[in-house]
C-alpha cells in the first residue's frame, strides 16, 4: 500500500514560515542561524531568487523585508541570530523565528528580544521541530529617530 505523499518535518517549517511572513518572490530575505544554509537552499529551489544570508550580502542598509531565523540551540544563540539579521531589515519587516527548544521560558525570551528590536508577534505555529514565531515591525525606524 501507498502511503500518503508526507511533507518533511523540515519542508513544513519552511512552509510556514513563508505563510506567516507572507513571504513573496518580490521580496527580499535574509536567512540566519544555524540551518540558515539549508534554509536558503529551500527558498531558492521554491524560486526566491532574492534570498542572502548576512554572510553573503554585503552592507546591511536595512533593505531585507523578511527575516527567517532557524537556530538549534540556545536561547542566546537565537537572541545572536537576531542581532545580526537586525541591521539588514527595514522598518517595516517581518521575521519568523524557529524556537525549537523545550526549555520553559526560552519563547519568552525570544519574545522580549523582538520587542526591544520594534516587533510586534502575531502568531506562534507548533510544527514537528519546534514552535515558529512570526512578528511585524511598523515604523521602527521613527521609534529609532524619536529615541
Amino acid at each position: 500500500m501507498l502511503q500518503p505523499h508526507c511533507v518533511s518535518s523540515r519542508e513544513q517549517v519552511v512552509d510556514t514560515m513563508i505563510e506567516l511572513t507572507r513571504l513573496s518572490h518580490q521580496h527580499r530575505a535574509i536567512v540566519a542561524g544555524s540551518d540558515s544554509e539549508e534554509l536558503h537552499l529551500a527558498l531558492r529551489r521554491r524560486g526566491f531568487i532574492r534570498v542572502a544570508t548576512p554572510a553573503t550580502c554585503r552592507t546591511a542598509r536595512g533593505q531585507h523585508t523578511v527575516g527567517l531565523v532557524t537556530e538549534q540551540g540556545a536561547p542566546a544563540a537565537i537572541e545572536a541570530a537576531l542581532a545580526g539579521i537586525s541591521p539588514f531589515l527595514c522598518t517595516n519587516a517581518a521575521i519568523a523565528v524557529l524556537i525549537d527548544s523545550r526549555e520553559s521560558g526560552v519563547c519568552l525570551k525570544i519574545r522580549n528580544r523582538l520587542e526591544q528590536m520594534g516587533f510586534r508577534i502575531e502568531a506562534g505555529v507548533r510544527c514537528q521541530q519546534g514552535l515558529v514565531l512570526s512578528a511585524y515591525r511598523q515604523g521602527f525606524g521613527q521609534m529609532e529617530k524619536a529615541a
